[in-house]
């Protein structure tokens, strides 16, 4: 039945609605000339602004030559809206939503119609904000959007699916009951002002959504959205190829249906922190072995101040990380590993600037020291830091920034202009992030007042065991203390003064560019090699066809020796963890400026990778390479970054059950990937003099190859490639590294089960491919895209098995695949494997009944994901990048797989579907359980068989 709202919206006649719609597209435009928002220089998009006549806010994006399109709804309301006797009502009413409407009734049409056609949906239920968000194929883009509307307008609230859905936010629950960062936030909430909303718990479970005759759910969130639901707390963003009035044609009757009962946004007056709560600190006991420390200050609002940007200012100063940086005499005084500084909730009354720390187990016994130091350096942030200059080069990095804004993902951008939409004045909705618009020394010491030690709250996460009789929060049972502090003490904490003399100021930043023209010349198809005569081997594109004077180069350092052991692996992480540690400070201007860059291990050695624009793109490079040719290596470091890495490992143990399970298969069948537990081990046993005598070794044999992409000339790449020969190739022997390939499993099915201390099981079914062959590929693709929502709408929909759920493609190193995931919190593997093999017998009936338009349709969705176009210079380059990992001279794989698809035949994928999924011809299949296991020898055997072969 359809759902009523208290008032019903006057029915007009279809003339007269023909004839509105006409003057309000007449009107609309006019509007939109006079408040048109301001666009980057280098955006290619049309966009106008509506106002609906039931006030709901849109905003249409026509982006020429796009072939998705999206669309987000943003609802100013969120869980800081759910009654007090109703914690995780916002939540539970974002999943109601999607299960059926008065148009389409059926609970999983929307998603069928959506996944059917190449697309994905979503939605999140934050504090004052829901948000629903989707993408598609364009020239689907009216259905969807027929359907999208419907669910604001008329959904159904259908009675039997509530015991159903409630399981489903009671499963979502239970399967992120042991992450540390929940654990944290229910612990911070009790420190926060029991009269503000932010104290409520969020999510939702079976208690606090309870069903029964005396207290039945449906009533409250029927009324729920009755009493919050309303047009003109709406914000709409709308993408797609069409035109701007064709756009308008589609949302006009659509969403004009949606009602409008004139709601305010809910105000949050109460302050965070009552009255007298702080100074406070609050101590939060871990499971994993983790060390956060968060200092956490109340501030003013910021959100009508985003043309000015004080407190980004402020936090741009406290979260530097160039040299005399907090963070730089903190971590090279051995006590900080990280440390970000910025705004932390923002309620519209209130908001609070956030300063984080992950600390070493020194830092651990040193805390006072580091919050004595941090002050001291927001003391001289106050005297040193606020400075027109300073406002003008970041106001010019912004600028750069905004003038060459690249393409994103229009599911992303949607989602975010949707939220902006309702924050910002119209103008502003696209230059709202990047605005820097005047020098405000004044309400830059506003938010520096706030930051005093009469106004923190100190933050401890870490595994140290609280007292037996510590209090425990309700839902997530974490153990906490909160205590109160003196302002004065705070203020007097000893501060060693070897360490506050280092503090300083940033310097003017010297990586901000200068030329930013384009090279000439047309825009490559695809990369071309060019002659080095060294052993590098260059690929070279010059590509400007973004606008963006910018470039991306790779260079993989492949070396026989970085996956040959458990131990050459950790070693080459740590390796690669001195590069990082002694490049941090010195490059963070150039991340400030535009530039980036990334050195990290994979199975066959190290990659650098560097980016951004291209004027001062080789200074980056040639200091990174010279970090690698004499990397600078501490004591200290290496005893920080190993036990770093062995804390990554144990913690790996608290992961999610599917993720271990999921890593199991990855590391047992990956030529050169090692165990977590190998991986423990050797780290374990390393000391720093071996990795003094690795990194001598590292770079004696190489087989290196490089990628200069973007808004560069052939010179400048040829040059690039000499740069890298003289400050690091030039003594080593050219060697091969072969491509790794992923193990063949034996036939028919083999069984692992892991020990995993979670209340929820977790099961991975891994079914594998017969060859690398485009054609057996191609079919694993579409069977993907196939069973994806079904799977999903049986196994997790109707059988409530559980939240975690899904069917997709698990190809790896182009090895076709599989891989069928769940995580239960009730059901044990052998009853999910059950409802697994029901639904796979199930299912081929639907399959052996598929028509030719139903297949074609299928195809076309894989296709379109798979030839996705380059949005941004980084997609191209990542994708080329992908092709010369896999000696593809030709640059294709996508266009072959393109190609194979449309050849598969309705016989050829009934045979695969057979054989990998009713057969289970060559299957892994792995659960977890809270007891011992002994998987030594089947281990030892799977990672000792051969490769799948190519074809």
């Amino acid at each position: 039945m359809r759902v009523t709202r208290e008032t019903m919206p006057v029915r007009r006649s279809t003339a007269l609605q023909l004839l509105t719609l006409l003057c309000l597209l007449v009107l609309s435009s006019f509007v939109q000339g006079a408040d048109a928002p301001v666009q980057s220089p280098n955006d290619r998009n049309d966009y106008r602004l509506v106002t609906l006549d039931n006030e709901l806010r849109v905003l249409l994006v026509s982006a020429p030559g796009s072939e998705k399109a999206a669309a987000s709804l943003n609802v100013r309301v969120g869980s800081g809206d759910d009654p007090v006797e109703r914690e995780g009502l916002a939540h539970f009413l974002e999943h109601m939503l999607f299960l059926g409407t008065e148009k389409y009734p059926e609970p999983g049409e929307y998603q069928q119609f959506i996944k059917s056609h190449g697309g994905e949906h979503n939605a999140f239920t934050a504090f004052q904000d829901t948000n629903y968000f989707f993408d598609i194929q364009a020239d689907q883009l009216e259905d969807a959007l027929d359907r999208f509307a419907q669910q604001f307008s008329a959904p159904l609230f259908t009675a039997e699916l509530v015991e159903r859905e409630r399981r489903a936010v009671h499963s979502e629950y239970t399967a992120k009951i042991q992450e540390d960062g929940r654990r944290f936030y229910s612990a911070r909430k009790q420190a926060l002002n029991p009269a503000h909303a932010s104290s409520q718990y969020a999510v939702g479970n079976l208690t606090t959504l309870e069903d029964t005759e005396e207290r039945p759910l449906r009533p409250d969130l029927v009324r729920f959205w009755q009493q919050h639901y309303s047009a003109n707390l709406m914000t709409l963003v709308v993408y797609g190829p069409q035109s701007l009035d064709q756009l308008e044609a589609m949302i006009r009757p659509r969403f004009s249906a949606i009602e409008n009962h004139a709601l305010p946004p809910r105000d949050h007056t109460a302050p965070l922190f009552a009255a007298g709560q702080l100074p406070a600190r609050l101590d939060v006991e871990a499971l994993r072995d983790i060390r956060n420390l968060t200092l956490s200050f109340p501030i003013p609002s910021q959100r009508d101040l985003y043309p000015t940007k004080p407190a980004s200012y402020v936090a741009n100063l406290l979260g530097h990380e160039g040299p005399g940086s907090l963070l730089d005499v903190l971590k090279n005084h051995g006590w900080v590993e990280s440390l970000s500084a910025g705004a932390g909730t923002d309620t519209g009354v209130e908001a609070t600037l956030e300063i984080g720390m992950d600390l070493t187990p020194q830092g651990m016994a040193h805390q006072n020291e580091i919050i004595g130091l941090t002050f001291t350096y927001i003391d001289k942030v106050r005297e040193e830091g606020i400075s027109e200059d300073r406002f003008k080069e970041m106001q010019q990095l912004a600028d750069i920034g905004f003038r060459f804004k690249e393409r994103q993902d229009p599911i992303n951008e949607v989602t975010r202009l949707s939220m902006e939409l309702a924050e910002v004045a119209p103008r502003d909705v696209l230059q709202a992030p990047w605005m820097m618009a005047d020098y405000d020394p004044d309400g830059y010491r506003n938010v520096l007042e706030q930051l005093s030690p009469d106004n923190v709250l100190i933050s401890v996460l870490a595994q140290t065991p609280l007292a037996e009789d510590a209090p425990r929060t309700p839902w997530y049972d974490t153990a906490y203390t909160l205590t109160a502090l003196d302002s004065e003490q705070l203020a007097a904490l000893s501060v060693p003064e070897t360490l506050s003399q280092q503090l300083a100021m940033p310097e003017p930043n010297p990586f901000i560019p200068e030329d930013l023209s384009l090279v000439s010349g047309e825009t490559m198809k695809q990369p071309e090699p060019l002659a080095t005569n060294t052993n590098l081997a260059l690929w070279y594109a010059r590509d400007t066809r973004f606008d963006t004077p910018k470039a991306n180069i790779y260079l993989s350092l492949r070396s026989p020796i970085a996956r040959s052991s458990a131990r050459n692996t950790v070693l080459t992480t740590l390796y690669v963890d001195a590069i990082n540690d002694g490049l941090n400070a010195w490059a963070y201007p150039a991340r400030l400026a535009g530039l980036n860059y990334s050195v990290y291990p994979h199975l066959r050695g190290v990659t650098i990778r560097v980016g951004g624009y291209s004027d001062k793109l080789h200074s980056l490079l040639s200091r990174i390479l010279i970090q690698l040719a004499h990397p600078e290596l501490s004591e200290q470091r290496f005893n920080i970054a190993r036990r770093n890495l062995l804390d990554d490992l144990r913690n790996k143990a608290q992961a999610r059950p599917v993720e271990q399970t999921s890593e199991y298969v990855q590391t047992t069948l990956l030529e050169g990937a090692w165990s977590v537990e190998d991986r423990l081990a050797a780290a374990e046993r390393l000391s720093f003099d071996d990795l003094k005598e690795f990194a001598g070794h590292f770079i004696n044999q190489l087989d290196p190859v490089m990628l200069a992409h973007g808004n560069l000339t052939k010179a400048s790449a040829l040059n690039i490639t000499h740069q890298a020969e003289a400050l690091l190739l030039q003594d080593s022997e050219a060697v091969t590294v072969p491509r790794s390939g992923v193990r063949r499993l034996p036939d028919g099915e083999t069984d692992v089960s892991l020990e995993v201390q979670h209340p929820d099981t977790g099961y991975t079914l891994y079914l594998q491919g017969d060859n690398n062959g485009y054609p057996e590929r191609a079919s694993f693709r579409l069977l993907g895209q196939i069973i994806s929502g079904p799977f999903y709408e049986e196994i997790r929909t109707q059988r409530q098995l559980g939240y975690i759920v899904y069917a997709t493609s698990f190809e790896m190193l182009d090895t076709p695949a599989l891989g069928l995931v769940v995580q239960s919190p009730e059901a044990e593997p052998e009853a999910i494997d059950q409802a697994v093999r029901e639904f796979t017998a199930d299912f081929i009936v639907r399959l052996d009944n598929m028509d030719e338009a139903m297949l074609d349709r299928e195809k076309q969705a894989v296709i379109s994901t798979l030839l996705d176009q380059d949005r941004k210079l980084s997609d191209a380059s990542n994708r080329f990048w992908q092709e010369i990992d896999r000696d593809n001279a030709q640059f294709d794989t996508r266009e072959q797989l393109a190609e194979a698809i449309t050849k598969i035949s309705h016989e050829q994928l009934m045979a695969t579907y057979r054989n990998a999924l009713e057969k289970r011809q060559r299957a892994l299949r792995a659960t977890t359980s809270r007891q011992p296991q002994d998987n030594a020898a089947l281990t030892s055997t799977l990672t000792e068989r051969q490769a799948v072969p190519n074809s």
